[in-house]
């Protein structure tokens, strides 16, 4: 048979120039036959390298006979990178569990951002005992943002450790001591008519903190209007008085409580005045009583000790007594006494931080908070508010709405479920995160900031961090010594 194929042709079948050969024309009857949709197995494929030669010597690599794919099933071989949750502003928090990259934030970094990350620089930290709460809040929230620059922190210590506060060694590394209080009268006085209160937040701050006073010496039971009355009465006698002498004390107020002789009172009925007087006689037997139980803790003015001299200062209040007032008497007059001193020394960003936060957003308290929000601000105040479960919080309380207005979330493990929904349905996680609350090993929690989605995050610490950190002294004081 005559061959009749061009010349032009059969040269492309040589071995060198069959690499470099058109794809072989084809026929109206052939591209009709190929309409159908095209499968990998039906292609040629690459043209085979049929070189024994040099194939004998190395030159190739083993030949292996190809698998048919698709575009679906190879798309693991482009496998995609996940991006870190947060940016690199702030401090380092800890490590995505998923990602694998650093989780970096800060509230206040966050809040002075173009544009704001985080409308509020409030911080809530929540969790069950052990949980890691205490390591994350001392580490992430005190010690690494005391490197930036203009940074401070005051602390309202709650936790007992071999006598004192757990933040008190942390104090003393920093040259302060512990601004320590008792019960018993041996520790540090506050004295809620301090002039730096009034300084603050006037004399409206002033008749504020009396009556929460007042109120928590009662069990969290509401005043009337005439014992607010009464009380802003007695503070506006008190003030008169001791105008041009010494500061006046908490003790100087009892007895102007139920003496109606202001004039403001003159055209009032025998039975109003009378009334007046009763509602201020009410309230002097409850001060009496505060001032009874905690003798030397509320009967003087504010110890010489009480001040922000360094960069980090520890209200320690680990000795004061759990039941009863006086823990959250402390943290209500600490704060108003800080917002006067910060008036005076501007210029630093200041992270408070409330271990046991619930006594102060969980009762009367929460409205000393919630009505200074905007002076905090402005004094470059961020609260940390460390608790057990938001449960303990009433949802009628002030405290739910400084709860919700915080834009920094840490949920450590919630061993409860109702305890776990609580902080999905309070913060807004995605339905399935309710359960993995609940199985959150040590050191890890979830993490959200601002409108960004919540992030599981590990906690990480140094060596150094560790040992500062440590919370099981006594625990581990008597395997030491038996050994």
């Amino acid at each position: 048979m005559t061959d009749t194929t061009p010349a032009t042709s059969r040269i492309w079948s040589l071995p060198v120039l069959r690499a470099f050969a058109p794809p072989p024309e084809t026929t109206p009857a052939e591209q009709a036959a190929h309409t159908t949709e095209l499968v990998p197995w039906e292609r040629p494929g690459a043209p085979l390298r049929t070189n024994h030669r040099a194939a004998a010597r190395g030159h190739y690599a083993p030949s292996v006979v190809g698998a048919p794919t698709s575009t679906r099933q190879a798309e693991i071989l482009n496998t995609a990178l996940i991006g870190p949750p947060t940016g690199t502003k702030g401090v380092v928090n800890g490590r995505d569990v998923l990602s694998r990259t650093s989780v970096t934030h800060d509230p206040i970094t966050a809040y002075n951002a173009q544009p704001r990350e985080v409308s509020s620089p409030n911080t809530v930290v929540m969790g069950d005992v052990g949980a890691g709460k205490s390591s994350f809040v001392k580490t992430v929230c005190v010690l690494r943002p005391l490197v930036l620059t203009g940074r401070r922190a005051v602390v309202f210590d709650k936790k007992d450790q071999a006598g004192e506060g757990e933040y008190s060694n942390v104090v003393r590394r920093y040259g302060t001591e512990p601004i320590r209080f008792t019960a018993d009268g041996t520790g540090t006085r506050l004295n809620l008519l301090d002039p730096v209160i009034a300084r603050g937040t006037g004399t409206r701050g002033q008749a504020r903190l009396l009556a929460t006073i007042a109120r928590l010496a009662r069990d969290d039971q509401h005043l009337d209007g005439a014992e607010h009355e009464a009380l802003r009465a007695a503070l506006r006698r008190t003030l008169a008085k001791f105008e041009d002498g010494r500061v006046p004390t908490l003790a100087d107020v009892v007895p102007n409580l139920g003496v109606i002789d202001d004039d403001q009172y003159r055209d009032l009925s025998p039975s109003a005045k009378d009334a007046l007087h009763h509602a201020g006689l009410a309230v002097r037997w409850t001060l009496n009583g505060l001032l009874d139980e905690y003798a030397g803790l509320l009967d003087g003015e504010t110890s010489a000790s009480v001040d922000l001299t360094g960069k980090l200062t520890s209200f320690d209040i680990s000795q004061l007594p759990d039941d009863g007032p006086a823990v959250p008497v402390v943290m209500a007059i600490g704060n108003m006494w800080m917002l006067g001193r910060l008036r005076a020394d501007r210029g630093w960003a200041t992270t408070v931080v409330y271990e046991e936060g619930w006594h102060m957003i969980g009762g009367p308290s929460a409205r000393l908070i919630k009505a200074n929000q905007k002076l905090s601000r402005g004094l470059g105040i961020a609260n940390v508010f460390v608790m057990h479960k938001g449960t303990d919080v009433p949802r009628d309380s002030p405290g739910v709405t400084i709860i919700q207005e915080a834009q920094s979330i840490y949920v450590f493990r919630q061993g409860r479920p109702e305890d776990a929904a609580w902080c999905t349905d309070t913060f807004g996680f995605d339905p399935d995160t309710t359960d993995q609350i609940t199985r959150l090993r040590d050191g890890h929690y979830v993490f959200k900031y601002g409108a960004h989605p919540e992030t599981h995050v590990q906690h990480i610490r140094s060596n150094w961090e560790i040992d500062v950190t440590n919370t099981d002294e006594a625990l581990a004081a008597p395997t030491e010594r038996n050994r």
